[in-house]
């Protein structure tokens, strides 16, 4: 095991402490989920650095780092959405489009290719972080004075659907640039 796959998997098990810290609703309970959704975001750029700094890529942390990108990401935004911080619909356009960007990785890969993550793809993977981490930061104590729970909620959503349409630009970018015949067999 190498230790950029120990960091991913770290990040993994943050996500269910950040899931219940979520959920305990105390002040304390929402720095501690800030806190850790922060570091998890950190362990993100740190795995993919050690692992190519130190020679470290490995076919299971191929699998392992966007799984777990995908699940921190995906469960703040359900967390958001029971809370009416984001809409549905917002949420299902993003399941959507990595899905299929999925889906078109197997196939490509299947044909002994791979098209690499583009720069709408690594913004669109910032952008859910700083909107998310802006989402978690909004709603403590001290800037109570400064937004409203009916602004927050505006700007929580204004966000999300800031970062629905990134995505789903990135995932058309993605399709554009990948979708040829040089990448897919007849």
């Amino acid at each position: 095991m190498t230790t950029a796959n120990i960091i991913t998997l770290i990040r993994l098990a943050l996500i269910p402490l950040f899931v219940l810290f979520m959920e305990l609703h105390s002040t304390v309970a929402q720095v501690l989920a800030l806190c850790i959704f922060a570091l998890a975001s950190l362990t993100d750029h740190l795995d993919g650095h050690i692992a190519r700094k130190y020679n470290q890529v490995t076919d299971l942390g191929k699998i392992l780092d966007p799984l777990a990108d995908k699940m921190l990401v995906f469960s703040a935004f359900v967390l958001f959405v029971t809370r009416g911080l984001m809409h549905p619909i917002a949420l299902l356009l993003i399941l959507a489009r990595e899905f299929t960007i999925l889906s078109i990785r197997i196939v490509i890969a299947s044909n002994g290719k791979v098209v690499g993550a583009a720069f709408a793809g690594k913004l669109k993977t910032v952008l859910q972080i700083v909107a998310i981490l802006c989402i978690l930061f909004m709603p403590l104590p001290f800037m109570e004075p400064l937004i409203s729970d009916a602004a927050y909620r505006l700007v929580s959503n204004i966000l999300c659907w800031a970062v629905t349409a990134v995505t789903v630009w990135s995932g058309i970018e993605y399709c554009t640039n990948s979708l040829s015949l040089k990448n897919l067999k007849k």
